[in-house]
């Protein structure tokens, strides 16, 4: 929602009693005020213009001078002063005992009674932090001193560091203009008793870093700039998680249960080979045995099997490495060279002023220097759920010279924390791992969280993988039952005979390996890593991976206007001043009759007294600030409010904001209120009365407006009665506004005797601060005026494609009805049937009535916070998937209970940003619209990549089984190293290849899919089944008529084999013959499942075209060539099936083939597209009868089947669990001291890593179970997970559910 937020302090503020102000006792402290408070005469006529809006000494160009509480010491009004800030006072104030030797009671704070050497005593776990090189160092505090004012928070540390003023002197900054952009190293040296001990002078204005306005200083680069800071205390950078070694990577791939037994086959394989070959003599007429040679191709494929697999999730851990790298880095707003600009977290040092607003996540410690109304919430760092109320530094410092300081009083600023009201700067003490966020984010290492899809497909896989163990298993015994029955006639050498049963061992574990489809979950990570990166360059900031899949579904977005329809650059362009004069900048009134003057016509009317009372209310009733953005000179602030500033700089003579508020003094501030819709400030007049000044939504303005300026043409001000008439001119006037899509601001004052007024309620915290709900009443109108925010090129586009997807878009903005209905219409939002409500009304509903009017509610005006939160809660609880917009602290909530949180990454607050899951970085609807389109292409790769997989799986394992078991040697016409081939192919290049297809426009044009809906739909199920069938069919052809098909059998006649037996004659001729045609046969056999596994391999490399699609279109090669992935990932697949061919040889069992043979493969292999077509042309409604029918089969032959394989098995699966642990346990706990080692080795810093850990656990007891920033709950493997294979047989099938397709 858009909202004038709080960006700075309007200006310094003080607060009064109604006591009379008293010369200085003699027996005061020693400390004088001119050794506080530069003199006035710095003030005159200098060049250059401080932006230091929350200043403790903010200077006066001339008048009366007005400072906070904390800040002033004198002035040449007439003011009184509490005890707590004054030394002029003969009232009797309690003192120091440094100080006074009065007897006076006095307050106490904790470690008051400690010395300075106690108060910042080291701790046996962070000495090291104390240990500082005199010679070598130009500050005169270590690390571990600052960090003594915090864990625990030290009022005693803070007065032995000689309090703000010696932090100010000790860091070498300065608490009015910050840092030197041009420091680089510091030639000067400062000890700790200089910095602690000095008297508590300021500054002159020739000695702080200050640079002319006109000097642009953000984009200016200084070599080593900072030297010295970030050498003695670092930047604000945590060290990166240290990500997992490539080794490491290696290792977990290979670490699984199934390539560990197959390794160990292959071992004993091999082995076997090497003694059949080395240590047994050939029988006559064989050649050498090299069945070695399969074992060490096995092993060789589990090795690529490995690496291919560890450098795909190297890459994938850089790519979410960078993305979190992102996530962190944001822009905080630092006072430096007396200038506001905007900076990197990251650049933050030690001795920067930084300024503070509500909303802001806090990037560092340090110690506030002056703000008003500052509460922040610590419950991050510290567990204290209550918001803490926060003192400036001088004014502590104050308190303990005056000897009234008590442990309630809070100067501290800790890191991590939110600002939750309030406004101020602060001085930072420390950053990065030095501060206390960092110190707790030092010992907590988070993991990239686990989605909702990939736990779905975890699932899927478990299942999918026990149904191929459970073939692999029963191939396994049926093959192994005929081994045993047939040793009794094998003849073979021993040798021969362990290394049969091998291979039947072998091809058992090979199935299981390409039957468990591990490359699923991979699939979803592979998915969202190309996702997230490419949502990152069309400013989408993903912060949870779960937000991009989820986003895809969405079926309604509530979307903010201002920023995010609109382009947020805001421009006066119409107003009425009083109620009398109209201006307008090129714009059509509907009322013909009135008269409208151009800007500078109708500023020129005004009075001087209205123009200053004008000037005032937008340049002091404001929280923007003059700044630097993108390396120029800018208002930074709330656009509404740089839009009042622009036009009372062009037509209200303005100057440089800070030298306009420091001739004001401001008494109290009321910051803007999403609720109330206005904020306004109270000021002190040299005549000793006070003004309040109002400034709000113009409509609600109205309101609580009853006077008027009798002539404001006219120099005294002279408030009477505001008509009816009138009342209703205005009216008139903001209707009008509000149909032209303006947003209206109304410009209000009032004068008061004293302050606070008399009779009015105070606030219980503070009794000179008054209630605004008590005195906002009786108002004097000043005008109202019409500011134009345009609509963003291709919005009501972007919105139209939102429609056509199934997408409802609603718009939730704090503007008034009119307006937001313009807007809405504009935007092709408001329809003729859809409903407009305003916020208070929608909230008085009851849920029953909110769910019968949601369905066609498409804007909520003048909607607050918590509207929105509830807006978001009754549309989830009728089903809907919700997107949300947002950008205030107060939207958090409605962006955490949303499917989907955007926040606004330019307009957006850091506690919205940490609410939220994506962050828009341009704050535009169209990159809503491409997180949409990302979120189904997220979801489409992994039903690609699931379809396609499932159809290898069933081929794979169905051919596998059926060829073994028909073959008379017990072998598999897919070999061991072949099928690894097959999974490597299937797993990791086809999920790299289908996941990296990025969407087009056409995606918009289906409906999102329910949140329940199946993982496979039945159009994929129709294409699985479909394409199954038609593999198996055309390689069971090859296989098993293959051999008579294609002459194979005439080849190995006798008379076709006599040239193989020259020169033979009588029983050598018959046994020469004899051997040679069983020679032939074997070559013909072996080249023969060369084809079947040649054209397996195209076969599945031309189906992965076809699961490009997953409607039942017919163009699959649409935008293949925009798929630089696709198109080398079939590249190498294709090559390598080429050279396998060639030159795989006994490694794979195969035989380089001729050319015919290579056409029959490839002709065999090329109809499956044209089966695709065929199978798109079924009408899903008829498939999904058919697939019904069956899946009722299936189960009721199922659960009969499983039960008696649960029976049957589970006594083998408890064995198995047995022998596993024994086997296993070995190398699960080498595995652990191997991980264990590694972490040990790659550790940057032992002592720091330690010290985070121990910060943390302190932390952490106190914070209980306080949400840790980037920290992710923690989560339960599902049952699946935590089973062995061998106990799936007692599971149930999964329910399987059947939706056609769109």
């Amino acid at each position: 929602m858009d909202s004038n937020r709080l960006l700075a302090p309007p200006a310094p503020i003080h607060t009064t009693s109604q006591s009379q102000s008293q010369p200085q006792q003699a027996d005061s402290p020693s400390i004088g005020l001119e050794d506080l408070t530069p003199s006035s005469s710095t003030a005159d006529h200098s060049p250059y213009s401080l932006q230091v809006p929350c200043s403790p000494t903010a200077k006066s160009l001339g008048g009366d001078t007005l400072r906070s509480r904390a800040d002033s010491f004198n002035s040449t009004a007439d003011t009184s002063r509490s005890r707590a800030n004054s030394f002029n006072s003969k009232a009797e104030t309690a003192r120091s005992r440094g100080n006074s030797d009065l007897t006076t009671l006095r307050s106490r704070f904790e470690g008051d009674e400690l010395t300075t050497e106690e108060a910042l005593r080291p701790d046996k776990t962070n000495a090291k932090d104390f240990e500082i090189d005199v010679d070598n160092c130009p500050f005169a505090f270590s690390p571990g001193q600052l960090n003594k004012t915090l864990n625990p928070k030290s009022l005693a540390a803070y007065r032995a560091l000689g309090g703000i003023y010696g932090l100010e002197r000790g860091l070498q900054t300065d608490l009015v203009a910050g840092l030197s952009v041009d420091e680089t190293t510091i030639p000067d040296r400062i000890s700790f008793e200089e910095a602690t001990s000095s008297p508590r002078t300021q500054k002159p204005l020739d000695a702080r870093p200050i640079i002319a306005q006109d000097v642009i200083v953000s984009d200016r680069e200084v070599k080593g700039q900072f030297h010295d800071r970030k050498r003695i205390y670092k930047d604000n950078r945590l060290p990166a998680r240290k990500s997992i070694s490539i080794w490491r990577l290696f290792w977990n791939a290979y670490n699984d249960r199934v390539l560990i037994i197959l390794t160990i086959a292959a071992v004993i394989s091999l082995a076997l080979g090497i003694y059949e070959s080395v240590g047994q003599t050939p029988e006559k007429g064989e050649g050498q045995s090299v069945d070695w040679v399969e074992g060490l191709a096995i092993m060789v494929a589990i090795v690529i099997v490995v690496l291919v697999t560890g450098l795909n999730d190297y890459r994938r851990e850089k790519q979410f490495s960078a993305l979190n790298a992102k996530k962190e880095d944001r822009q905080v707003k630092a006072i430096r060279s007396g200038k506001s600009i905007m900076i990197s977290v990251f650049d933050v040092m030690v001795g920067d002023i930084l300024h503070l607003e509500s909303g802001d996540s806090i990037p560092a410690d340090g110690i506030l220097v002056g703000g008003h109304g500052l509460r922040c919430d610590e419950s991050s760092a510290t567990g204290e759920s209550d918001a803490m109320k926060k003192t400036g530094g001088p004014e502590v410092w104050q308190r303990m010279v005056e000897g009234t300081a008590t442990s309630k009083l809070d100067p501290f600023i800790i890191s991590g924390s939110k600002v939750l009201e309030g406004v101020g700067t602060y001085l930072v003490t420390s950053v990065g791992v030095n501060s206390s966020f960092g110190k707790i984010m030092m010992g907590i290492q988070t993991e990239n969280e686990e989605t909702p899809l990939q736990v779905k497909l975890g699932r899927m896989a478990n299942w999918i993988g026990y149904l191929g163990t459970s073939a692999a298993g029963l191939l396994f015994f049926v093959l192994l039952f005929r081994f045993l029955g047939g040793l009794p006639n094998n003849t073979d050498t021993p040798a021969k005979r362990g290394s049969t049963f091998l291979d039947i061992l072998i091809v058992a574990i090979t199935i299981i390996v390409v039957a468990v489809p591990e490359g699923l979950p991979v699939a979803v990570t592979l998915a969202l890593s190309f996702a997230t990166k490419r949502m990152y360059k069309e400013n989408n900031l993903v912060r949870h991976l779960r937000a991009c899949e989820t986003m895809g579904n969405a079926t309604t977005i509530c979307s903010d206007k201002t920023g995010t329809l609109t382009q947020n650059k805001m421009t006066v362009v119409a107003g009425l001043l009083g109620t009398e004069i109209n201006f307008g900048r090129d714009m059509e009134m509907s009322n013909e009759d009135k008269t409208i003057l151009p800007l500078a016509a109708a500023f020129g009317k005004l009075s001087q007294n209205v123009r200053s009372l004008l000037l005032q209310s937008v340049a002091i009733n404001s929280t923007a600030f003059e700044g630097e953005e993108d390396g120029r000179a800018t208002y930074i602030g709330s656009k509404t409010e740089t839009a009042l500033l622009t036009m009372a700089k062009e037509f209200l003579g303005m100057g440089p904001i800070a030298e306009e508020r420091a001739g004001v003094e401001v008494v109290q501030l009321f910051p803007f209120d999403s609720d109330r819709k206005c904020m306004g400030v109270v000021v002190r007049l040299a005549s000793g009365s006070y003004r309040l000044l109002v400034k709000g939504a113009a409509e609600i303005m109205l309101q609580h407006a009853t006077k008027e300026l009798a002539n404001i043409s006219e120099e005294p001000l002279e408030p009477v009665e505001l008509s009816e008439s009138a009342s209703m001119r205005v009216a008139a006037n903001i209707e009008d506004f509000a149909t032209q899509s303006l947003r209206t601001i109304a410009l209000l004052y009032k004068d008061f005797p004293q302050w606070p007024p008399a009779g009015a309620e105070t606030l219980e915290e503070d009794k000179s601060m008054a209630s605004f709900e008590d005195v906002f009443r009786d108002m004097v109108f000043l005008g109202v005026v019409g500011i134009q925010d345009p609509l963003r090129d291709g919005v009501a586009y972007s919105v139209k494609r939102c429609q056509d997807a199934g997408i409802v878009v609603r718009m939730v903005t704090g503007d008034n009805l009119t307006t937001a209905s313009a807007i809405a219409r504009q935007c092709g939002i408001k329809t003729e049937k859809g409903l407009v409500m305003e916020g208070p009304k929608f909230r008085q509903l009851s849920d029953e009535e909110m769910d019968e009017i949601l369905p066609n509610l498409q804007v909520l005006a003048r909607s607050s916070p918590d509207d929105k939160r509830i807006l978001v809660a009754r549309l989830k609880h009728l089903g809907e998937t919700v997107a949300v917009t947002g950008d205030g602290t107060n939207d958090g909530p409605a962006l955490k209970m949303a499917d989907v949180g955007f926040s606004m990454g330019i307009a957006g607050t850091e506690v919205a940003k940490e609410a939220s899951a994506i962050i828009l970085m341009d704050d535009n609807f169209s990159s809503i619209v491409k997180a949409v389109m990302w979120g189904r292409s997220v979801n489409d790769a992994v039903s690609k990549f699931l379809q396609f997989q499932i159809t290898v799986n069933i081929t794979a394992v169905i051919l596998a089984f059926v060829s073994a078991v028909s073959s008379p040697e017990m072998h598999s016409v897919l070999s061991a190293v072949q099928l690894l081939w097959v999974n490597l192919i299937m797993d990791t290049f086809a999920a790299l290849a289908l996941a990296t297809d990025a969407p087009t426009e056409k995606i918009l044009d289906r409906k999102p899919a329910p949140k329940r809906a199946p993982l496979i739909t039945t159009n994929m199920w129709k294409m699985i089944i479909g394409q199954a069938i038609y593999q198996l069919i055309v390689t069971f052809i090859l296989y098993f008529a293959g051999y008579n098909i294609l002459g194979y059998d005439n080849r190995c006649l006798p008379r076709n084999l006599t040239n193989a037996c020259p020169d033979l004659v009588g029983p050598d001729l018959v046994t020469c013959l004899a051997q040679a045609r069983a020679d032939c046969t074997d070559t013909m056999h072996t080249e023969l499942n060369t084809m079947v596994f040649n054209a397996f391999v195209w076969m599945q490399i031309f189906n992965e075209f076809n699961n490009r699609r997953l409607d039942n279109k017919l163009n699959i090669f649409e935008g293949v060539l925009r798929n630089y992935f696709f198109i080398g990932i079939n590249c190498i697949m294709v090559g390598g099936q080429i050279m396998i061919i060639f030159v795989g040889g006994k490694a794979f069992q195969i035989k380089r083939i001729d050319g015919t043979q290579w056409a029959v493969c490839i002709l065999c292999a090329l109809p499956c597209l044209l089966w695709a077509v065929g199978l798109r042309c079924v009408p899903d409604m008829y498939a999904a009868k058919v697939f019904s029918l069956a899946a009722k089969i299936w189960l009721s032959l199922a659960r009969p089947l499983l039960k008696v394989l649960a029976v049957i098995f589970r006594p083998v699966g408890k064995v198995f669990r047995k022998i596993s642990h024994i086997v296993f346990g070995p190398v699960k706990r080498s595995s652990k001291r191997l991980a264990s080692t590694m972490r040990k080795n790659n550790a940057t810093d032992d002592e720091v890593s330690g010290k985070g850990k121990a910060a943390a656990h302190d932390e952490e007891a106190r914070a209980g179970s306080s949400e840790m920033k980037g920290s992710a709950p923690p989560k339960t493997p599902p049952p699946q997970q935590q089973q062995s294979m061998s106990a799936g047989f007692g599971m149930q099938p999964p329910p399987i559910t059947l939706t056609t397709a769109n």
